[in-house]
């Protein structure tokens, strides 16, 4: 064999090699989305608890405003259900702070003890229960609810915030610097039996960096 032609094969077989799904240990490496996201990992946190489609954040019973948000998370088509998704959401109380337990560990002494998580099943449904957030003190970002979601082939990644469309902290100018990552996080309410709903989809994808 010719020694050009052993060097085109050996080229060959490492991009051969490259070109492979990378992998450690036997698992592939989730690919990496969506660009920095400062707190991202606290989406991992839920230890061993066996997750549903249905998730209840604490004080959900003690607070005036109940909410229940629910929808469904789609692939990047907007239509296709995607199971085996984890979403994670977190909030301040009513006075605007991120309440943190005696405990807390890990994400849970920044992101504060209201924060729930499910995992979607094969219709790509998903049910929180929760409550109204307020704003934080002395500063002009409307009340929001971040969300966090994490497919099973990716690194955890943000979508735009819920934020309520009857908030007068959300002026014209604040609509307009929203990314609509996974779809516009702007939601109306309407109330039933004691609750204000929400329904927003997530579209897996959508306006997100490197997807």
């Amino acid at each position: 064999m010719s020694k050009a032609r052993f060097m085109m094969l050996a080229v060959l077989l490492t991009v051969s090699v490259c070109s492979c799904t990378a992998q450690t240990d036997g698992e592939t490496v989730p690919r990496q989305v969506g660009g920095p996201c400062e707190g991202c990992e606290a989406l991992l946190e839920y230890d061993n608890r066996q997750l549903s489609f249905r998730d209840t954040l604490p004080e959900f019973h003690k607070n005036n405003v109940k909410l229940k948000i629910s929808g469904r998370v789609l692939k990047s088509d907007g239509i296709t259900p995607a199971s085996n998704v984890i979403v994670y959401i977190y909030h301040t109380n009513e006075q605007g702070i991120y309440p943190k337990g005696s405990s807390a560990q890990g994400w849970g002494r920044r992101h504060g003890y209201l924060r729930g998580w499910i995992k979607t099943g094969v219709d790509g449904e998903y049910e929180f229960y929760t409550f109204r957030p307020g704003a934080y003190p002395q500063r002009s970002a409307p009340a929001h609810i971040h969300v966090i979601v994490k497919e099973p082939d990716t690194i955890p990644y943000y979508l735009d915030d819920y934020t309520f469309d009857d908030d007068p902290l959300l002026t014209p100018d604040q609509r307009k610097r929203f990314s609509n990552k996974g779809g516009s996080g702007i939601v109306k309410t309407r109330n039933l039996n004691g609750l204000q709903l929400i329904e927003r989809d997530l579209i897996l994808g959508l306006n997100i960096t490197n997807y």
